[in-house]
């Protein structure tokens, strides 16, 4: 203190000034041990931004970053700052890109992993790092079981989306035949075989194609062999579309059943929307025009679109860690305590966890291709 005081008030203020920008190492960065404000906290993105799946992936960053831009229009003193990492939907990609995340010391927590593959490559390194991640997307229930203290998700995992998938298709299209067809993707394999658990004796065949196939002949002559009333895919929509426009070629008229990986209207740009149509898609995810307060208005502004797949799911994650840096919290030891005991509502749910990271509150939704448009059909009670 008294070599402070000889130095002079000019030079104290230039210290404090500083300070309250962030402007100084230690215990003002995201890995140090809080207690001062930081006005250099960032919100990671981890997911698909180019690549097959680049539309959801694009989905679940608009969500946060408009979480962010209205945080930062209330708060233009001490900005948060959104950094983007593309892993294009590939595990391969992921352990480095988690790297590049967890050495940036400003990331005080991420918003994904998206998909379940790069969630079940990155994650790992998260937890050891102690970053903490709120996923607005990966559904594959394993997750949750690995002990990860950073691990969190905003929607239901696929124990819960894979028997309403297949309450769906005994109990409203009351199909007696089914073919179930996955991609061989950690998500799609996984819900797949929930969905055929599920159903039992219902499933008169199975296939798997691989990510990124574009014939699949030998699977439409499958499912048109077994006589199948409709057909359960576990998979992306590039593929997804594929398939549907081969069996429409083919004259095979079961009734194409799919979830979340699918609900992009990509799906009907590779299937045709005459061949899409009718299609059923589950997902975790709230209608968005169901939203709360003004997110749909807000995002449609921001984006000059209408909330897509997983985009309100995301500003859900985001404001999480946005109501976080609010309360002052500035090392990421501290964000994950927070997250863990948060319990306020969302745009989506009252949003609160168990102790696996689980959502408390799980809905899941059959939407449908009407008029070449995903459209909410029901909610799968």
């Amino acid at each position: 203190m008294r070599s402070i005081l000889k130095l002079g008030v000019p030079v104290v203020a230039a210290a404090l000034a500083l300070a309250a920008c962030g402007g100084t190492t230690g215990n003002n960065s995201a890995s140090g041990d809080g207690g001062g404000k930081n006005c250099n906290l960032k919100i990671g993105f981890f997911g698909a931004l180019t690549g097959d799946a680049a539309n959801l992936g694009q989905n679940i960053q608009n969500g946060a970053k408009l979480a962010i831009d209205q945080y930062n229009e209330k708060n233009a003193d001490c900005k948060v700052t959104l950094a983007s990492f593309d892993s294009q939907g590939d595990p391969a990609q992921a352990p480095g890109l988690a790297k590049k995340a967890i050495d940036d010391k400003n990331v005080i927590g991420i918003v994904g992993p998206a998909f379940s593959g790069e969630s079940k490559a990155a994650d790992p390194l998260f937890n050891e790092a102690g970053l903490v991640t709120i996923s607005a997307s990966a559904t594959n229930p394993a997750l949750a079981d690995n002990g990860w203290k950073t691990f969190f998700r905003v929607l239901g995992n696929d124990a819960s989306q894979g028997p309403a998938a297949a309450k769906y298709i005994s109990d409203v299209l009351k199909a007696k035949k089914v073919v179930v067809v996955d991609d061989a993707s950690e998500y799609g394999k996984g819900l797949a075989d929930i969905v055929k658990q599920t159903l039992g004796s219902a499933v008169v065949d199975t296939d798997t194609i691989q990510q990124k196939q574009t014939d699949f002949g030998p699977t439409v002559t499958k499912i048109r062999s077994n006589g199948a009333d409709a057909v359960f895919f576990g998979g992306y929509y590039a593929e997804a579309g594929l398939i549907k426009k081969q069996m429409a070629d083919a004259g095979v008229k079961a009734t194409f059943v799919a979830a979340d990986g699918v609900k992009d209207d990509g799906y009907i740009t590779a299937a045709g929307a005459q061949a899409a149509e009718g299609t059923i898609i589950t997902c975790p995810c709230l209608p968005p025009d169901k939203a709360g307060g003004t997110f749909f208005t807000d995002y449609k502004k921001a984006f000059n679109a209408d909330p897509a797949t997983y985009g309100a799911e995301a500003f859900d994650a985001a404001t999480i860690l946005l109501d976080g840096i609010k309360s002052g919290i500035t090392s990421r030891d501290k964000m994950i305590e927070f997250v863990k005991s948060y319990d306020k509502p969302g745009v989506t749910k009252q949003l609160k966890f168990d102790a696996k990271g689980e959502p408390a509150n799980v809905s899941v939704w059959a939407y449908k291709v009407e008029g070449g448009k995903i459209v909410p059909d029901q909610e799968i009670k």
